[in-house]
């Protein structure tokens, strides 16, 4: 009686532990080898949302999997690779894929950089060719003349009142 309650035991155990590694496998019937190649490619050419930076072939969430069983149901159906790909596309947007399309909102992001560059560059030069228009020699009014010589006049005898200091202190 404890050897049946034992043998009972070890199978619910090895079963126990058996079950949940059938259950992470996923098994697909193909009709033949390119059908599977095809389907091995797509899972792999396809990114799980959830993950980032995983494709559908490689990642564990619950939405990869149901991305790689809609996947298999397409090419069941004799979808193409590019209408499975659309098809995703639609559902989940252009994330999916690791190659998304060109338009209007990727342009931006990718001229939106280059534009600064430019915009600052064209600018830098603006204000250069304005500094110089402004440092370029140009005769002075009398006025300006004026002051100009008072202030040479006053610098010219504070020189002269240091160096009597100077003499003086020696």
């Amino acid at each position: 009686m404890k050897r049946f309650f034992a043998l009972i035991f070890a199978l619910g155990l090895t079963f126990s532990m058996v079950a949940p590694a059938l259950a992470a496998i996923d098994v697909y019937d193909f009709k033949n080898p390119a059908q599977e190649k095809q389907f091995q490619e797509l899972t792999e050419t396809l990114r799980c949302p959830k993950c980032q930076n995983n494709s559908i072939a490689d990642s564990n969430a619950t939405l990869a999997e149901d991305m790689r069983m809609k996947t298999y149901e397409l090419l069941k159906e004799g979808k193409t690779n590019q209408q499975v790909i659309d098809y995703m596309i639609a559902r989940y947007g252009n994330f999916v894929t690791y190659d998304p399309a060109v338009t209007a909102s990727t342009m931006i992001l990718w001229a939106g950089p280059i534009g600064f560059i430019v915009i600052g560059f064209t600018i830098l030069v603006y204000r250069s060719r304005k500094k110089s228009e402004l440092t370029k020699d140009q005769p002075l009014d009398e006025v300006e003349s004026e002051r100009l010589q008072g202030l040479l006049a006053e610098m010219a005898q504070q020189d002269t009142e240091t160096t009597n200091k100077t003499k003086v202190t020696k």
